[in-house]
């Protein structure tokens, strides 16, 4: 009997980690939906990569309140968001508007693979010149290496 509750217990383990943690549920389904909808498109202040519905910090959690609260008070979501952003700055926003300020962000990638590519076409282009050269030999050279291997083979003789 121990035994297969041993193994029982040894085939449900590994389910333990696809549990979830709790989520905060308010009364009113239609008011959790928007919340939630609101917390996926603001970014998490500290974690930087996870929007404060996918983080657990202290900071994403309070600021889940902050738009539940908001919103029970009737404001709509571009006012959260503008509220958000007024406070925090465009960073808080997971897809921040295109405007001088962030243009950086949004062409840094292309730039930095642009200027890659080009990087490593005139360091191939280098190399290939550089190969070319050195593999042609001069008849000075031709006529040396002919006497050095005649010598070599004269003495093994």
């Amino acid at each position: 009997m121990r035994r297969v509750a041993g193994l029982i217990f040894c085939l449900l383990l590994p389910m333990a980690s696809l549990a979830k943690e709790a989520q905060f549920m308010a009364l009113d389904p239609e008011l959790e939906e928007r919340a939630n909808a609101l917390s996926s498109e603001l970014r998490c202040l500290v974690c930087q990569n996870q929007t404060i519905a996918d983080s657990n910090a202290p900071l994403a959690k309070d600021l889940k309140q902050q738009v539940r609260e908001q919103l029970k008070a009737g404001r709509t979501n571009d006012e959260i968001v503008d509220y958000m952003v007024q406070r925090y700055g465009d960073f808080v926003l997971y897809r921040p508007p295109v405007k001088a300020t962030t243009i950086l962000l949004w062409t840094g990638p292309a730039l930095l693979l642009l200027g890659g590519g080009i990087l490593l076409f005139v360091s191939m282009r280098s190399r290939i010149a550089r190969s070319n050269a050195t593999s042609e030999l001069s008849v000075e050279d031709i006529s040396r290496a002919e006497r050095l291997l005649q010598s070599e083979q004269e003495g093994k003789a």
